[in-house]
């Protein structure tokens, strides 16, 4: 489990390094515990600790509780100003012009976080071209692949379905 979370950190250019015993799978969901929180936790739970994310068919789905533990490190990621940080947390891609700073990879197929200026996680995405090289700031650069916002957007659909 914690090579398949360590290979996912990978794709941000930065390494995570979590206890294996502390870290607990129930139902395909990962979760990482204490030391005391782990003695109290018996065999059947819906939800303990910090939610790392889920494994379904041997793909991990981070949690943002890992993505922001993920952006404390060194990693791949940009910051966004005000109205990207809106547009991406409703599911749109980034252009050049919402991007304020670059840290780590740069290059075309990389992932990056995607944080606000209040250096919270918002989310993720990969790198459409190369950002150094980009000079048409009208130009989609970061195609979002998952942003805080999803949650929403399908207990919306879920709940207003006929």
């Amino acid at each position: 489990m914690t090579k398949l979370m360590s290979d996912f950190a990978g794709r941000f250019g930065a390494s995570l390094s979590l206890d294996e015993n502390l870290i607990v799978e129930r139902q395909s969901r990962v979760f990482l515990l204490n030391n005391r929180l782990k003695g109290l936790v018996l065999r059947d739970f819906y939800y303990a600790g910090v939610y790392l994310g889920k494994v379904k068919n041997g793909v991990f789905f981070p949690s943002f509780p890992l993505l922001a533990m993920i952006a404390e490190r060194r990693a791949n990621r940009i910051v966004v100003d005000e109205r990207t940080e809106w547009l991406f947390v409703c599911g749109r891609d980034i252009f050049r012009k919402g991007i304020i700073t670059v840290s780590g990879s740069t290059k075309r197929g990389a992932h990056t976080l995607v944080l606000n200026k209040g250096c919270e996680c918002l989310g993720f995405g990969r790198i459409l071209c190369n950002l150094d090289a980009e000079e048409d700031r009208r130009k989609v650069v970061v195609k979002n692949v998952s942003d805080v916002g999803d949650f929403l957007r399908r207990e919306r659909k879920h709940h207003h379905s006929p």
